[in-house]
């Protein structure tokens, strides 16, 4: 099942070459760059897999097997607030909030972990089938990635898939989308393996605009450094909080549009 607006777009892009004109054709995708308004630190041994900030605390899963862990966290200091640890058959990936829960997905073990966002007291699971990456949630619904080009729609109480968007940038797939930020109609979503955020619209699909995150990190902090990926959007102060897999700094950052 895919996303219904996209598979009518499709049938009149495929079946009429005026509606293509006039339904299908989008503008090329800009390419974005990272204005750096703060510098902030983080813990340099969080592989980060989920991150999101909520009355101007952060909330951060953190992966791997026997190291994975949920986290209260102040934006400012990177100071640990509050922390719990998985038991070690699980590595956690994506994490949403929905109302007072966090949902913290697991890799491959194809459960998601609800918890009381005060205390981190679990208050549940959810299941679902394949690998878990990243989520967010859009005020009606969560939407899910597992590394494919492909976002699933889910039902907020019981996970229930309800639709499928194929994420395409200029009619090509884009693969390996992995953490994710819901922003009004937009979905954000790091690139797996890359410095590239691509902002998707949810409603078709269609990447809106491709973020060129390279070069926060000198060439020393690389080294030590896993990938990008950690996206929390401050509606505040409409900035964004990035970082990336045992990152040792946070970054406050504008996404600008060329010129």
């Amino acid at each position: 099942m895919l996303h219904l607006k996209g598979c009518i777009q499709a049938l009149l892009c495929a079946t009429s070459p005026l509606l293509a004109v006039l339904a299908c054709s989008s503008p090329p995708v800009q390419t974005h760059t990272v204005e750096v308004l703060s510098v902030r630190p983080h813990d340099p041994s969080a592989y980060t897999q989920g991150l999101l900030l909520y009355n101007q605390l952060l909330y951060e899963s953190t992966g791997k097997y026997g190291k994975s862990s949920l986290r209260k966290v102040d934006p400012q200091t990177g100071d640990i607030v509050h922390q719990i640890a998985l038991p070690h058959r699980y590595f956690a990936e994506g994490l949403a909030r929905h109302n007072n829960r966090l949902v913290q997905l697991t890799y491959r073990e194809q459960i998601a972990f609800v918890y009381a966002i005060g205390d981190f007291e679990p208050v549940g699971q959810l299941a679902y089938q394949g690998q878990g990456w990243g989520l967010c949630y859009d005020g009606e619904h969560f939407i899910m990635s597992n590394g494919s080009a492909t976002l699933t729609v889910r039902d907020p109480t019981t996970f229930e898939v309800i639709d499928q968007i194929l994420v395409t940038q200029d009619e090509t797939p884009v693969h390996r989308l992995n953490e994710l930020e819901c922003v009004a109609d937009s979905v954000y979503a790091n690139v797996y393996l890359s410095n590239r955020i691509v902002r998707v619209d949810k409603d078709t699909g269609k990447v809106t605009a491709a973020i060129d995150a390279s070069g926060l990190l000198t060439r020393a902090e690389r080294l030590a450094a896993d990938v990008l990926n950690g996206i929390a959007y401050d509606r505040e102060s409409g900035s964004f909080l990035i970082t990336g897999k045992l990152w040792p700094k946070l970054f406050e950052v504008r996404f600008v549009p060329p010129g």
